[in-house]
This record gives C-alpha cells, sequence and structure tokens, in this order.
C-alpha cells in the first residue's frame, strides 16, 4: 500500500497582494496554507477561503505550535520603529527548511540612475529604507546565530492583476510627474512567485535576490503607455516641484536607481513571464 504523505505547508507572517499570489500558487499544488492577519474581519476572510488565520500584532504574538513544522516562510510585515515584529518575537523559534523576508530595493538608497546589484551598498536615505536594512540585518543574524534558513528578496514596485498603471488610469486615479531624469523599476507579481518558488526548489540561505524586470522606465512612461492601451487621453505632465504629493510618495521619488536581477536568473533560473512592464500591461489588459 502506497503511504499517503501530509502535504507540505506555507506560512505567511502577513498576508497582503504578494502573499495571498504565492498561496494561491502552492494551494494549486496541493499545499496547505497558514498566515496571520491584524484583525478579526481580516481572519473571518481568509477562513473563508481556506486559509488557517491567525492574528498576529507586536502585543499580540503566536502561540509558536501555528508555525511549527512548516516547511516555507513568508515573511512580508514591514518593521516598525522597533525593527522587525517577527524576526524580535519568533524568530528563533522558527524550525522551516525555508524563510524568505521581503524586503526592497530601497535598501539601496539613491544611485542617480546608476545600477544596482545584490552587492551594492545598502545607503538607505529613508528613515523606511533604513528599517528595511535593519530588518534585513537582523534576520541575517538569526542566520547566523540560530540558523535560521532565511532569504532576503529586495522587491522593486510590484504589480499585477488590480495593481497596475491600467487600474489607476481606469480609477482616474494616474498621475505623470514630471521629474527629469527619474527612473523606477518594477516587478510583475507572477515574477516574484517564480522567483520564490525557484528558492524554495533550491534553498541557498543567507542569500539576497533583487526582483525587478528587465526594463527600468520614467514612471509617466508607463501611465502613457497605460493610456494608449485603453485608448485614452494621458494626464497632464505635472513638474515635481510643483506636485501636491503626499510625504511617503515624494520619498519614493527621491531615490532613483536601475536594478540589476541576473542572480536571480543565473542561480535559480528564473525566465521572467514579464520582462517589461509593456508586455505586463497587454496581458493585464486582455485578461
Amino acid at each position: 500500500m502506497r503511504r499517503s504523505h501530509p502535504p507540505r505547508k506555507l506560512f505567511c507572517f502577513g498576508f497582503g497582494y504578494t502573499a495571498a499570489a504565492l498561496a494561491g500558487a502552492l494551494r494549486a499544488e496541493g499545499w496547505s496554507v497558514a498566515g496571520t492577519c491584524r484583525d478579526e474581519t481580516k481572519r473571518a476572510a481568509l477562513e473563508a477561503q481556506g486559509v488557517e488565520a491567525h492574528l498576529f500584532r507586536r502585543d499580540h504574538p503566536l502561540d509558536p505550535a501555528s508555525f511549527r513544522g512548516a516547511d516555507a516562510v513568508l515573511v512580508s510585515i514591514p518593521p516598525d520603529g522597533d525593527g522587525d515584529p517577527v524576526a524580535s518575537l519568533h524568530g528563533t523559534a522558527l524550525d522551516a527548511g525555508w524563510l524568505g523576508y521581503l524586503s526592497t530595493t530601497g535598501v539601496y538608497g539613491d544611485r542617480q540612475g546608476g545600477w544596482v546589484d545584490e552587492a551594492s551598498a545598502r545607503d538607505a536615505i529613508s528613515a523606511r529604507g533604513k528599517r528595511r536594512v535593519a530588518a534585513e540585518d537582523a534576520w541575517l543574524a538569526l542566520h547566523g546565530s540560530h540558523g535560521v534558513p532565511a532569504h532576503l528578496f529586495r522587491l522593486a514596485g510590484i504589480y499585477g492583476p488590480g495593481r497596475s498603471a491600467l487600474d489607476a488610469v481606469r480609477a482616474g486615479t494616474a498621475r505623470r510627474i514630471d521629474k527629469p531624469g527619474q527612473i523606477f523599476s518594477r516587478i510583475h507579481v507572477v515574477d516574484i512567485v517564480r522567483t520564490l518558488r525557484a528558492s524554495i526548489a533550491k534553498p541557498a540561505p543567507g542569500s539576497a535576490y533583487n526582483l525587478a524586470d528587465d526594463c527600468p522606465a520614467p514612471p509617466q512612461d508607463v501611465i502613457a503607455y497605460a493610456c494608449e492601451l485603453l485608448g485614452m487621453a494621458p494626464p497632464p505632465l505635472v513638474p515635481f516641484a510643483e506636485a501636491e504629493l503626499s510625504e511617503m510618495a515624494r520619498s519614493f521619488y527621491a531615490d532613483c536607481k536601475r536594478v540589476r536581477n541576473g542572480r536571480i536568473k543565473t542561480e535559480l533560473g528564473v525566465a521572467l513571464a514579464y520582462p517589461d512592464y509593456k508586455m505586463g500591461l497587454k496581458t493585464l489588459l486582455s485578461a
């Protein structure tokens, strides 16, 4: 008689856009999924989708039994002023075979349009970016001291279904901010999931990976192309100095760099489904 094996388990600290995408892909292959959220409304919604959900906040730690025995752990909760809450509250108790921490390319700071790769210095200039550097260091320290199989994934701007320039244009919220020389990198959520799955299949604890497509581009160009696809007139260009931006939006424009993605290709064998934003937006429109 063939012995049945229990399904592999993914545990997500934080169940946002990217975590949900990875969970969906793995559940389709028979994995069980559990994760955390901050309130009862989200918990009920996750439970209705078949996700074992737990409340987690810095003042509400988990029973370690909830994540014990997970094959893979994904951490997407951002650090706060006291550091990474998952690392500080539960880092030494994690016993998974793989752990992925979703960081940001903001750790590299401003390069005035120059290229960065994983060997580049982390020169974050914003308070948010500096917190990410500290969180990365916390996970790497846990890897060194307790063998936590931490992998760092530095994400460029995320887009995908329901979260793209097309959606902003349709909603009437798209803006074209004109800041000469400004360049952003971005990554489709499908390619984030591809990379995470490739890393789960080929773990290399202590490694860091940039997740970006092959085509860094000015943000106003992306909006203009989305308008072209939708047959709509693009919004007018607004000089950066005159744009009324939130403090967070303005902080994004303080960083200008191009992000290299070679490591995910050479070390993990990832072939991007959407190597540039034009292909990504075209596919989203057709879907």
